[in-house]
């Protein structure tokens, strides 16, 4: 019988070969799209590659885990009136504070310190050098980034505050963080389970404020979310959360 199958085959045109080789490597890719993912999960388990221990982590048990939670009304950006919410009482809009706080060679273009007109940025998520210029061309490479992304944050349970608790978030900083623009708009409103720094070194002080904005303002995460982070926080034991 094995003879016969290998006749069988083997007298197949070239093309009559290659589309039986094609239909069986769909077939084994389609299976193991299936299985493959459970099974590195598993693996992963078992390994203790999703366990951790430190500040982080147990600050990570403490936050609730919500699968498929369907906000109850849609997003709006402008419902958290970023810049609008004055956090700190200074006078100065949350870009304008952060900017004063994450870059060096501050240069202001007003004599209140209100506007930051230069500086360098040492962006966290790429590793990058950034030189900021104000302009119409040139303000936007560097941006300012919430690490909890608002959107995520009202998938968390934010959809359901009242507009004085949504401001504080949007404008607190400890959610925010001066950052290299491109990389900014490429996280977009991901969680920790779909998008991470390019600069792996700081992966772990990353996560680990979004988990101390999470639990400072009461918000879930998803099954997804819990198992990224504490596989980022398998790698920095007794990672602490930030305290502001």
């Amino acid at each position: 019988m094995a003879r016969r199958r290998v006749r069988r085959f083997s007298g197949k045109t070239p093309i009559e070969r290659f589309l039986i080789l094609l239909v069986l490597a769909v077939m084994i890719g389609v299976t193991l799209a299936f299985v493959l993912p459970k099974f590195n999960t598993t693996l992963g388990q078992a390994a203790g590659e999703y366990s951790a221990v430190g500040d982080a982590a147990e600050t990570l048990d403490t936050l609730q885990v919500v699968d498929n939670r369907k906000p109850q009304s849609r997003y709006q950006r402008a419902l958290f009136g970023f810049r609008e919410y004055d956090f700190d009482g200074n006078g100065c809009d949350a870009r304008n504070d952060i900017l004063a706080r994450d870059l060096t060679n501050v240069q202001y273009a007003n004599a209140e310190h209100c506007k930051v007109n230069a500086g360098i940025l040492h962006d966290p998520y790429t590793g990058k050098t950034i030189e900021f210029k104000r302009g119409q061309s040139t303000s936007a490479r560097v941006q300012i980034d919430h690490v909890v992304a608002l959107n995520d944050a009202w998938r968390s349970g934010a959809d359901t505050w009242d507009t004085h608790k949504r401001n504080l978030l949007a404008n607190d900083p400890y959610n925010l963080l001066a950052v290299d623009g491109p990389a900014n708009e490429a996280k977009g409103d991901a969680n920790a389970a779909d998008w991470l720094p390019e600069n792996t070194q700081f992966d772990c002080a990353y996560v680990a404020r979004q988990i101390g904005v999470k639990a400072k303002y009461g918000l879930s995460v998803t099954s997804r979310e819990r198992t990224a982070m504490l596989q980022v926080l398998h790698t920095c034991p007794n990672q602490e959360v930030p305290k502001q």
